[in-house]
């Protein structure tokens, strides 16, 4: 994603480039980059041969699938291994001279999929804590429904618990260095924004055929989720529980969320709220559709039989949501270019003699 951006001023040798927040970044750093060690510890141990945290009977210690295992674990490994390079990244003087695509595309992927982990799997919790049955596992990606035999109850506690922290973190060390960089193309309200801008006549029709398209999933989630097996493989039928219903939730809302975004900048409604407002909800919701729509497509083709393989509405739902996802994101980068050539312009204006 392209956007403008305005590097830091000059600075003497005996003041060195200090990010703001400086202290809080820091603390958010440390913080992040510990909550990636028990589940990058976890991976590294699968790998090497270990079964700790895979119950006896579970698939995960099936001979056949070992290479896989291994594959699939370096993978997951080599992803968490970029949340430290990426709060590095947000912390250092030099991340603000990386370019924007290079810190703006890792933060969308790393909200997108920490996003629905940590708004699914309390919900989950608080579902069970009201006496709704669920299946062991909290799995946004993959319930087993197998009674707490695919993995341990305490590995899912610690991953996603460890998840939810790195996404709290994540979150605030992009928004201290998003505030430095780009704070300049969300600020004023949404009443701001012009009335006759010069792709207004594009922007409009593109948001409504990103929300229809958003409608797709988020009708085929909300059957899912209110308990209809239509379309759904008979591996996940069979299983279907209240985790499962919690989490087609989830996909729901951020589907939603997504499209209310898009149409709030499109059509300049809530105009009295901050631009900030439904950015959010655009990036957000769009990182979530896109990452997990790309990650369940990703995951059909390791499906183990035949009861597994998703079915055509299956893969139909998750491309949809993540050509959604990759829509906005360019229409997004479009869109804050826009603003930072306009505020280019406006300044070379009030410079001329």
């Amino acid at each position: 994603m392209t956007m403008t951006h305005t590097l830091p001023g000059p600075r003497t040798r005996s003041a060195p480039a200090r990010l703001p927040g400086d202290l809080t970044a820091r603390i958010l750093r440390a913080v992040a980059i510990l909550a990636c060690l028990p589940y990058i510890g976890l991976k590294a141990a699968w790998m090497t041969g270990s079964h700790l945290g895979i119950p006896e009977g579970s698939e995960l210690r099936d001979p056949g699938r070992q290479t896989l295992m291994v594959v699939v674990n370096g993978l997951s490994v080599l992803m968490d291994g970029a949340v430290v390079v990426l709060a590095l990244l947000l912390t250092r003087p030099w991340g603000l001279r990386a370019p924007a695509w290079l810190t703006a595309l890792p933060a969308w992927v790393a909200c997108g999929l920490l996003a629905p982990i940590m708004a699914g799997f309390p919900a989950q919790l608080a579902a069970r804590a009201l006496g709704f049955g669920g299946d062991g596992t909290g799995d946004p990606g993959q319930s087993s429904g197998a009674g707490g035999t695919f993995l341990a109850e305490w590995v899912f506690g610690m991953v996603y618990g460890g998840f939810i922290v790195q996404g709290l973190a994540l979150g605030g060390l992009f928004v201290l260095y998003a505030r430095r960089r780009w704070g300049h193309l969300w600020r004023g309200r949404i009443a701001d924004l012009p009335a006759r801008a010069p792709d207004r006549a594009l922007r409009r029709p593109a948001a409504v055929v990103i929300a229809l398209l958003t409608a797709v999933p988020a009708a085929v989630h909300l059957l899912w989720a209110t308990g209809s097996a239509t379309g759904l493989n008979r591996y996940r039928a069979q299983n279907r529980t209240s985790d499962f219903a919690v989490l087609e939730g989830v996909y729901v809302l951020f589907a939603l969320v997504t499209a209310v975004g898009v149409l709030m900048i499109a059509f300049r409604a809530g105009r009295p709220l901050r631009l900030a407002l439904p950015l959010g909800l655009a990036w957000v919701g769009s990182a979530a559709l896109a990452c997990w729509g790309g990650w369940l497509l990703l995951a059909g083709l390791t499906a183990g039989n035949a009861a597994k393989e998703p079915t055509a509405l299956m893969n139909l739902t998750y491309a949809v949501q993540m050509t959604v996802g990759l829509l906005v994101l360019a229409a997004g980068g479009r869109f804050l270019r826009e603003r930072g050539s306009a505020g280019a312009g406006r300044a070379a204006e009030r410079r001329a003699p």
